[in-house]
């Protein structure tokens, strides 16, 4: 997930399936033919210790929700798909089931609503593998105190997720700077969950402006029913939408580059002295004996590359012609007389002679 050059997207399915195993197998098919990196699903194996017995949604969630048995085919059969393993884990029962049984989950996730959970937390620091918390609606405060519970309980493999929900979507909420900030505060990767809304006209562009930025770890919801009335529809994007993220996010992340200092070849190719940059030449007819001046000298393009560079011109000063110059013709040092100092031992050592 931290290579910063390739792009890593994330296929939520979140509740879309409503407790529809086979619509849950077409979404794994789905989003294993687009080739993205990961699946993600919501695990829930005991509803009540998640919400209130009053809650209204909770007759719904207990019918979406499958068993352990279930789980493990959906996973195995994941696997199989080639894909990485992303289980948010709404309650902990469901993050012991894993943590005992399931060697294939690559990450589980912790939701911004239990992030400061110390149940959630102490069961989650006990995966073997990276533990994701969910950031969007939490404060650098709760962010801080489960970053620090999972690292006081020796969890070093964390990852954060930055994003949250709102319809219609205000794009300044979004806050995109702040990511780079959260980032750089707490050492960790971290990746984008857009959540824009799926008739967005700008839906894949927002989505693709954290990989601009060198965010190169998206997660996205999908859906195989675009802009169809189910649990959590809106923000997801089908097959179309999802190609389209991937094909942009690999140009952003590819023109983003890796920001080392060193030049590369075109760079070096493009900076090169008299085709590009300019090269010192004589501004008129310098005759052989004359000595280079501020009065005999100037920069220009030129056809062929030289290997002096801008800054070394005032080295040239004072040098003498040991040959004639013509105008414009390039000035370098097997031109000129130059007087090679040695240098006295004693300059660099403490010996005399």
């Amino acid at each position: 997930m931290i290579n910063n050059l390739e792009p890593y997207i994330i296929g939520e399915t979140a509740y879309n399936h409503e407790g529809d195993i086979a619509y849950l197998y077409r979404m794994i098919d789905d989003i294993s033919a687009l080739k993205l990196n990961a699946v993600k699903f919501h695990l829930l194996l005991n509803p009540e210790s998640y919400m209130q017995k009053k809650h209204p949604l909770l007759a719904k969630i207990k019918k979406w929700a499958f068993n352990e048995s279930q789980w493990d085919d959906i996973i195995a059969y994941s696997k199989n798909k080639a894909l990485d393993i992303i289980a948010l884990c709404d309650d902990v029962e469901s993050l012991e089931y894993i943590n005992k049984n399931n060697k294939d989950v690559d990450a589980i996730e912790l939701h911004a609503s239990g992030i400061n959970d110390y149940f959630l937390l102490m069961a989650a620091s006990k995966f073997y593998k990276q533990v994701i918390l969910g950031t969007g609606g939490s404060t650098i405060g709760e962010i801080e105190h489960a970053v620090y519970f999972l690292r006081n309980n020796a969890k070093k493999d964390i990852a954060l997720m930055y994003g949250f929900q709102n319809y219609p979507t205000n794009y300044a909420d979004i806050n995109l700077s702040k990511i780079l900030k959260i980032k750089n505060l707490f050492g960790l990767p971290i990746g984008y969950a857009d959540h824009t809304s799926f008739d967005d006209p700008n839906n894949v562009i927002v989505s693709v402006m954290a990989a601009m930025m060198g965010i190169n770890i998206l997660e996205k919801h999908y859906t195989p029913d675009y802009g169809k009335k189910r649990i959590d529809y809106h923000a997801a994007g089908d097959k179309k939408q999802l190609s389209r993220i991937k094909q942009l996010m690999n140009l952003a992340l590819t023109v983003y580059g890796t920001g080392e200092l060193t030049m590369q070849k075109a760079e070096l190719d493009y900076g090169n002295v008299g085709p590009m940059k300019k090269a010192i030449v004589a501004k008129r007819a310098i005759k052989k004996g004359e000595k280079l001046s501020l009065d005999n000298l100037w920069f220009k393009r030129t056809e062929h590359e030289t290997y002096i560079k801008q800054s070394q011109f005032l080295q040239l000063i004072g040098l003498e012609a040991v040959q004639e110059i013509k105008l414009d013709e390039v000035v370098d040092f097997e031109k000129v007389k130059y007087k090679y100092m040695k240098s006295d031992l004693a300059d660099f050592t403490h010996i005399k002679k």
